[in-house]
């Protein structure tokens, strides 16, 4: 895999080795290096996907093993380690301490926001009826609000007039100036809106 700095042309190339039960190779290993714009090695990379990453800066070269450069580093530094969960996660879904974060409430967000969806909350609080309740009537609105989209559209197709595509709020999009694919650019509206707590442009979704 390789992630690229297209402004700087530093590039990251990560190697994710097989692993099997007859491999002597170390289980989920992961070695990578880091270039810069003239394809020198700068950064060498080890570790394992699901537990951790060390990275070493190269100090030197010394000339080439089975066409393989023989790279001179530093001691390795910890960069990412995997944070454990919490004591009996088994009984929380094995949900991680992310993950059981994910969907904790916040005072000021949008509307919008899937953390508002009430069907969710009521589940993570128990209540199975209301939350069984809440989802039927949220799929029912959806429908609701596709079906009108799509008489809409038909009428103006039937009259000749163009219909809106559904349009983002807080992105717009926009050709990448680098690789040229259509990308959705965030327009920083959002935190000027949850500043002054004006969602006035927001569609009732719940």
């Amino acid at each position: 895999m390789d992630i690229v700095n297209h402004k700087t042309g530093d590039k990251c190339h990560l190697k994710y080795i097989p692993y099997s039960y007859f491999s002597r190779e170390t289980p989920r290993k992961v070695t990578g290096i880091v270039t810069d714009k003239d394809n020198s090695v700068k950064w060498v990379l080890s570790g394992t996907w699901d537990n951790k990453m060390e990275l070493s800066k190269v100090l030197s070269m010394q000339g080439e093993l089975k066409g393989k450069p023989i790279l001179e580093t530093e001691s390795p530094k910890l960069v990412w380690k995997r944070k454990w969960p919490p004591p009996e996660y088994d009984k929380i879904y094995n949900f991680t301490e992310l993950a059981i974060q994910l969907n904790e409430p916040e005072e000021g967000v949008a509307p919008t926001d899937s953390r508002n969806r009430p069907d969710q909350r009521l589940m993570e609080n128990s209540q199975w009826d209301e939350a069984n309740y809440e989802k039927l009537r949220l799929e029912e609105k959806q429908r609701i609000v596709r079906r009108k989209r799509e008489q809409e559209a038909e009428k103006s197709m039937a009259e000749g007039r163009p219909y809106p595509a559904y349009e983002p709020i807080w992105f717009q999009k926009q050709k990448d100036p680098v690789t040229g694919n259509l990308i959705h650019v965030f327009t920083g509206k959002y935190w000027e809106c949850k500043e002054e707590q004006n969602w006035s442009m927001c569609p009732d979704i719940f």
